[in-house]
């Protein structure tokens, strides 16, 4: 298995321009956030301690032990990330938002986003390599703030 900095490191060869970095600490986190949205969406049959189980609970369990499986240490701050998503979409829908038509807003406009970064970069995205660059992208932002506080990861 490939390290965490051997994915960061790769990550951001197609991520030096410093517009298309700006653009990505909007879209990365708006595209997490959009996705958590579609399978918040989503409800299981069951609850758990009164609360409504999704499918985004059951696919976010299974991105934390991908994270936790390259860094333990940037899987706790993927792990805040991935609550304060969850909180939100929480929140949004019980105030009659509906998550699914937000979440794709969101996508679309994030997505276009992204692309317009990488046309300024003049590299393509990192995903058309390997579809694990579409988790790595939020580990690679976090990774900068960790950095700057002096964590290591």
């Amino acid at each position: 298995m490939r390290s965490i900095q051997s994915w960061l490191d790769e990550y951001g060869v197609s991520h030096r321009n410093a517009t298309n970095k700006s653009i990505h600490w909007i879209c990365v986190p708006a595209i997490f956030f959009s996705i958590v949205g579609f399978l918040y969406s989503i409800p299981l049959p069951f609850h758990i301690g009164g609360l409504q189980v999704t499918v985004a609970h059951i696919a976010l369990v299974l991105v934390l032990i991908y994270y936790f499986r390259l860094s333990p240490s940037l899987s706790m701050g993927m792990l805040v990330f991935v609550l304060l998503c969850l909180w939100a979409w929480r929140v949004l829908d019980s105030f009659g938002a509906t998550p699914w038509i937000l979440s794709l807003i969101i996508f679309v406009a994030a997505w276009i986003g992204q692309f317009i970064g990488h046309k300024i970069e003049g590299a393509k995205p990192s995903f058309f390599k390997d579809l694990q660059f579409l988790l790595i992208g939020p580990a690679w932002l976090l990774s900068f703030i960790y950095r700057k506080a002096g964590i290591p990861y």
